[in-house]
């Protein structure tokens, strides 16, 4: 049976003000790097664009469909942003974290699950071409890299002999973190959260060439909804990353919270800067890959992951 405990309130909102500092910046870092439009010409303020936009957005019209489906429409578009930040729930601070359960790691992951089905209503809500084809697309990424995610996952808790988020920090003490030993697990990690998020090359779900796709009949207020969701969640992912695989607040001379921001940056950094970089990966190429070369390799690491168990290797 799983247990879980619940801290104050307070607390977790606390930690949900976090999750959205943490989207704001990863929308900033991603803004400086794909050279958004500066306002009034100075590009040191490009950081400040996704601010801007979601002030447009407030103030924009909400676009209607013919015959949508309203319930699923609003479904989805509150689901996005509650589970981004559902998802931080479980991020350890200090010790701790505002929902611990015996299964942390399962948390997340359920969490990205249910994202596929607040997509999915994202795109056929509206009663569009358009949006539908995305979803369908999001769905054919979903196929292709939950499993390999999972088996990611499944490679920290075996290395950490638990599913307890604060367990997994705690078993990489003295800088034993486990991106030495499952560098496989920490790549297909992040490629499944940019995925989730249809971010980066993974953003064919919402491409150009589907006029937005999920998000070719969202406006206004909903559409700040979903985009704040997409941005939460991935500094989210990346926040868990730097917890899961570079040993959250450890490290020497700093104090811990500040080498967990520092971790965390790292990795939003290496989302960005890799992720703008890579082109639009076509949703069946990525599953040709995830099927012939992610899975394999996330299979053998957490084999590598047990038979380090096995001799002793974490403690």
């Amino acid at each position: 049976m799983t247990e879980t405990t619940w801290t104050s309130p307070w607390a977790g909102l606390a930690v949900a003000g976090v999750a959205v500092l943490l989207g704001l910046v990863l929308a900033s870092l991603d803004a400086l790097v794909r050279g958004a439009p500066a306002p009034g010409g100075r590009p040191v303020l490009r950081a400040v664009t996704p601010l801007r936009a979601g002030a447009r957005l407030l103030l924009e019209r909400r676009r209607t469909t013919l015959a949508p489906d309203r319930l699923l429409r609003t479904v989805a578009l509150v689901a996005t942003p509650v589970l981004a930040l559902l998802s931080a729930a479980v991020l350890p601070f200090g010790g701790r974290s505002v929902v611990s359960t015996s299964a942390d790691l399962v948390w997340f992951n359920a969490a990205e699950a249910l994202l596929w089905a607040a997509v999915w209503l994202l795109g056929w809500g509206p009663n569009a071409v358009h949006p539908l084809v995305g979803a369908y697309r999001f769905l054919a990424q979903g196929l292709a890299y939950e499993l390999p995610l999972m088996f990611a996952i499944i490679t920290v808790g075996v290395g950490a002999g638990s599913l307890r988020a604060t367990d997994v920090v705690a078993a990489q003490a003295d800088g034993n973190w486990f991106l030495w030993t499952m560098p496989v697990a920490f790549v297909v990690f992040l490629l499944g959260a940019a995925a989730f998020a249809f971010w980066g090359p993974f953003r064919a779900p919402a491409g150009a060439d589907l006029a937005g796709g999920v998000l070719a009949e969202v406006s206004g207020v909903d559409r700040l909804l979903v985009q704040v969701g997409r941005a939460v969640f991935l500094g989210v992912a990346a926040a868990t990353a730097a917890a899961w695989f570079l040993g959250g607040q450890d490290g020497p001379v700093l104090p811990g919270p500040v080498w967990y921001a520092l971790k965390t940056l790292a990795v939003m950094a290496l989302l960005v800067g890799v992720g703008r970089r890579w082109p639009v990966v076509r949703p069946e190429r990525f599953a040709d890959v995830a099927w012939v070369v992610l899975l394999p390799a996330t299979i053998l690491q957490s084999a590598v992951a047990a038979v380090l168990v096995l001799g002793g290797f974490y403690r």
